[in-house]
């Protein structure tokens, strides 16, 4: 019997915590809007001759 009312109770507690599904979010909440800026707002610019720095190659680790 007592296992029942355990159950019930369990049953009432989920209910009341997940029995509805939250509020509706607008889709004009979820999105922003910004200026674009030229660079991408980071203020680096792209340094080819730099750019080996940072990409990882077998070759170059042997020596080869």
């Amino acid at each position: 019997m007592s296992d029942k009312g355990t159950a019930d109770t369990a049953a009432a507690a989920r209910h009341a915590r997940f029995g509805k599904l939250p509020e509706r979010i607008r889709y004009e909440d979820m999105t922003e809007e910004r200026e674009a800026t030229p660079n991408g707002g980071n203020g680096v610019s792209y340094n080819p001759e730099g750019s080996w720095q940072y990409f990882s190659c077998l070759a170059l680790d042997l020596g080869l």
